[in-house]
């Protein structure tokens, strides 16, 4: 039964709305996200929204910005530069991983709400706390974001690249390649085909931040 508008009133919030939407976009798609379907998804009228969120643009910015401010950093006076970027860039990958779809719209939204500059802000705070002159501390940050977002569309990619094919068919397949063509690929096939996501994050992860912690300071 639909909330008379008094009701309304006393339920409906930004809040809410931005939440049914995320819930919406991933277990759905984000596709499917319309000021039609949060109406109905909180059995609320279309128009009352509006009262909250102008318009669908609004909506998404909303979204975006309740991901990136979730964040949950792990950080202290008692850990190292390296032990604080890390964990940025985890932080990042945590969110990533609880909202899959909606970090899409994230990494393709500009984002004007304070939330959208806290993680630039951190890697900043980070780089400067370490040491680093300023033109390399806004580099260092780049690095940080570049990565982490640059695993997750990796990982997304790489799955969705094998998606076709089933799990015990995948590495038959590479064998199938010309090895003459393909040398490394077929002899490694095995190898490719036993992907740790977690690991290679972590490879990867620590590879980056050893580079940056030789970069000179001051």
């Amino acid at each position: 039964m639909p909330y008379t508008q008094d009701q309304v009133r006393l339920v409906l919030s930004r809040d809410r709305i931005v939440r049914a939407a995320i819930e919406l976009i991933e277990r759905e798609n984000l596709e499917a996200l319309s000021m039609r379907r949060i109406a109905a998804e909180l059995d609320v009228a279309v128009m009352s929204l509006y009262n909250h969120v102008p318009n669908k643009a609004a909506l998404l910015d909303g979204i975006a910005e309740r991901i990136l401010g979730g964040m949950d950093v792990a950080d202290g006076p008692g850990m190292s530069w390296t032990e604080r970027a890390r964990a940025l860039v985890r932080a990042y990958r945590k969110v990533a991983h609880d909202y899959p779809r909606c970090v899409t719209l994230v990494m393709t939204r500009k984002i004007e709400a304070p939330s959208g500059m806290r993680a630039a802000e951190h890697a900043l705070a980070i780089a400067d706390d370490a040491g680093f002159d300023g033109g390399t501390a806004v580099r260092i940050m780049r690095a940080l974001l570049a990565y982490a977002i640059g695993a997750q569309v990796r990982e997304v990619g790489a799955a969705k690249m094998l998606d076709y094919l089933p799990q015990d068919r995948r590495e038959e397949h590479l064998g199938k390649l010309d090895p003459v063509e393909f040398p490394h690929v077929v002899a490694l096939r095995h190898e490719l085909m036993s992907h740790d996501p977690e690991t290679d994050f972590e490879f990867g992860l620590d590879l980056l931040i050893g580079s940056l912690d030789r970069l000179p300071r001051g």
